[in-house]
């Protein structure tokens, strides 16, 4: 079974930093790249940062531009996101998501597989 597992969100103050993990399995890792979206109380949900992780290119949204990075580590079919100097707008549930080949994207329909999100609350 295909499965993308999230996990290490939690409650932190303005300016803390989190780390996230994506645990993937059931499928050919290398040939995915994997996709961090979150969803806040009441609005759409939004791409964050997305790796390939084929090639290691990225593309960050320009609302965590300089705070939040990707990082994998492809023996243990892994993704990190790392979050720093988190803000109140940035609390929402996060998720991961994979989606096959390296081309980079925020269209959520062109991901194939979700895992079921992590909470993220930034408090003032």
């Amino acid at each position: 079974d295909v499965q993308l597992q999230a996990s290490g969100g939690g409650s932190v103050q303005t300016g803390g930093s989190l780390r996230l993990s994506c645990v993937a399995s059931g499928f050919t890792f290398d040939d995915y790249a994997i996709g961090w979206f979150r969803q806040a109380p009441g609005k759409e949900r939004e791409g964050v940062i997305c790796l390939s992780s084929s090639d290691g290119s990225t593309f960050v949204s320009d609302s965590v531009k300089g705070r939040f990075t990707i990082s994998n580590d492809i023996a243990k079919k892994t993704v990190y996101l790392q979050m720093n100097n988190l803000k109140p707008e940035d609390t929402a549930v996060y998720y991961c998501a994979a989606t096959p080949g390296s081309w980079l994207t925020f269209e959520d329909t062109e991901y194939d597989y979700w895992g079921q999100g992590t909470l993220v609350i930034v408090s003032s």
